[in-house]
């Protein structure tokens, strides 16, 4: 059984993984989820949250257990998940992008953003900036980011959105020279996904050499509109590890 420990993206909280924390438990895994600063229950004020703080706190949930963790990180979450990795290598068994950003040293998620291949993306098309804050209209959300969601999980979902703090968008990630080689990267790369296009994904997983990738027919939310086939790709992730 694998340690899982699961970073959520922009404008929600921990409670986005509930579903998919629920099905991964039943089958015996450990899991963990928090709150980024500024989302879910934290009250870190907007304006004091930053990259480097968001990969304290995952450091801090990574270090509370002796044991390595598979991370897996949604969005944003995939910037966070890098980061703190680069931080915390000896703490991490695995990285694992569900439709998430990968960022490469000295890359930011808005440089991601501005790519070619992410020219579609709706979340950019869509997003409100009012410093210290982005907001996503509610109007906009259920084709962005919950398109294959039941009506029920999407406003469920949507109703839960919150502002969230621009600091971690800007910032480039900092790796030093070798701090991920030996930690295994997977993906999940989902090909309805209107927040980060495929191409954009299919561009990122080139790009960082990642070979074990599984496809899902579905949005930017997998852990919500395809419960089941996400979790059975993260234990399929998770075999591969222990045979290694």
């Amino acid at each position: 059984m694998a340690r899982f420990v699961l970073v959520h993206g922009a404008f929600t909280g921990a409670w986005i993984w509930g579903p998919l924390a629920e099905r991964l438990r039943s089958a015996g895994h450990a899991v963990d989820v928090f709150d980024l600063p500024g989302l879910g229950d934290d009250t870190t004020p907007p304006q004091d949250v930053t990259l480097d703080s968001c990969a304290a706190r995952l450091g801090e949930v990574l270090t509370a257990v002796a044991e390595p963790a598979i991370i897996v990180g949604n969005s944003m979450g995939g910037v966070i998940a890098t980061q703190a990795a680069a931080r915390y290598p000896e703490r991490v068994a695995a990285l694992v992008y569900a439709t998430a950003f990968v960022p490469r040293d000295g890359q930011s998620l808005l440089d991601l953003t501005r790519l070619p291949e992410g020219a579609d993306d709706q979340v950019q098309a869509n997003i409100v900036i009012e410093p210290p804050v982005a907001t996503m209209p509610a109007a906009a959300s259920r084709s962005a980011l919950y398109s294959s969601c039941s009506e029920n999980d999407a406003a469920w979902a949507i109703s839960r959105q919150q502002p969230q703090p621009l600091g971690p968008f800007a910032a480039p990630v900092s790796i030093p020279k070798g701090a991920l080689e030996g930690i295994n990267r997977y993906f999940v790369l989902c090909t309805n996904d209107r927040a980060i296009p495929a191409a954009l994904q299919r561009r990122m997983i080139a790009e960082n050499s990642i070979t074990n990738v599984i496809e899902l027919d579905t949005d930017h939310t997998p852990h919500l509109s395809m419960t089941a086939a996400l979790a059975d790709a993260l234990q399929k992730f998770a075999s591969m590890q222990h045979a290694d």
